[in-house]
């Protein structure tokens, strides 16, 4: 499908890039759908794919890489900073808004995994969002921290995070710790094992950009981050919330929790299988066409 090469200014001096889809069969202004990726992930892992499918449907599709990652500025390299990336996605709307061929009155947003949470966050406050789609979605660091932290392993934790703040303080390059691991006993920061083989496989097959690190620090920042506290706050932007029922890496009832909280227009969409199984496969095509559908009802109609 065509599309085109974009930047624009993020938080700081950041330089962001991603990719413009133009909405087909139109001429007129047309909606936009801003999308960003998950932990560590770079847009190459299938966003371009989600992206098709909204402007097949008429919709314009923006996607980019988050700060410090992919073909984006930004440094340290591999850190995650959650509250850059949501900024960041209140940048790309901004950028989406001045561009001749978007109705800037009709904007919506999607999100993956940690942008998931993202998301919940931007429409809460930014209501220049019209439609919001959150998939699989991460929605509390402490309660995340508490299933990947063993109990016996906190204060080791909190020891290591306290050295790197020092060691970072004082001059020291960032520490850095895999993603994901081949050995689920292993210190990662996605030590399952699906994680292993979705990282590994889409990396060598569509994203040789992809780095398997991440800085100590992100870890810090992530448990910090508690998205889905705003999700009461999206209304009256209609909000569709997908979840896997196998999800081990974003866990289902957290998403259910905060599906309670939300308020209407609300609705939720349970998918079989597991956490990666939005990005290929059957799981895909009922992914994308929920959001999509999602997104024609609120910005076309």
């Amino acid at each position: 499908m065509n599309r085109e090469d974009i930047e624009f200014q993020g938080e700081g001096d950041a330089t962001l890039r991603g990719w413009f889809y133009p909405a087909k069969n139109t001429s007129a202004p047309a909606p936009v759908v801003v999308l960003a990726h998950g932990l560590s992930c770079v847009k190459e892992m299938h966003l371009d794919d989600y992206a098709a499918v909204f402007a097949e449907a008429g919709l314009n599709a923006l996607v980019y890489d988050h700060q410090n990652f992919g073909d984006s500025d930004g440094a340290p390299r591999q850190e995650v900073d959650p509250v850059l990336q949501y900024r960041d996605f209140r940048n790309a709307i901004t950028y989406a808004t001045t561009r001749p061929d978007v109705d800037a009155s009709k904007v919506g947003i999607w999100g993956s995994s940690f942008s998931g949470g993202h998301v919940l966050m931007v429409a809460s406050i930014d209501k220049r969002v019209k439609a919001v789609v959150s998939q699989v979605p991460f929605i509390s660091g402490s309660r995340i921290l508490s299933r990947l932290i063993r109990p016996d392993s906190v204060a080791h934790t909190r020891a290591a995070l306290g050295g790197d703040r020092l060691h970072r303080f004082t001059g020291g390059e960032p520490t850095r710790l895999p993603v994901v691991t081949p050995d689920p006993t292993a210190q990662a920061v996605m030590p399952a094992t699906e994680a292993y083989e979705w990282f590994s496989k889409t990396s060598a097959d569509r994203a040789p950009n992809w780095k398997n690190e991440m800085t100590v620090r992100s870890m810090e920042l992530v448990g910090e981050y508690e998205p889905g506290s705003y999700i009461s706050r999206i209304a009256p932007t209609p909000l569709l919330l997908i979840v896997a029922a196998d999800d081990v890496v974003a866990p289902f009832e957290h998403a259910l929790d905060a599906y309670e909280e939300a308020r209407e227009p609300k609705q939720i969409k349970v998918i079989q299988g597991g956490h990666f199984d939005a990005y290929s496969g059957p799981g895909f095509d009922e992914c994308s066409t929920a959001a999509r559908d999602h997104f024609v009802k609120y910005l076309r109609a």
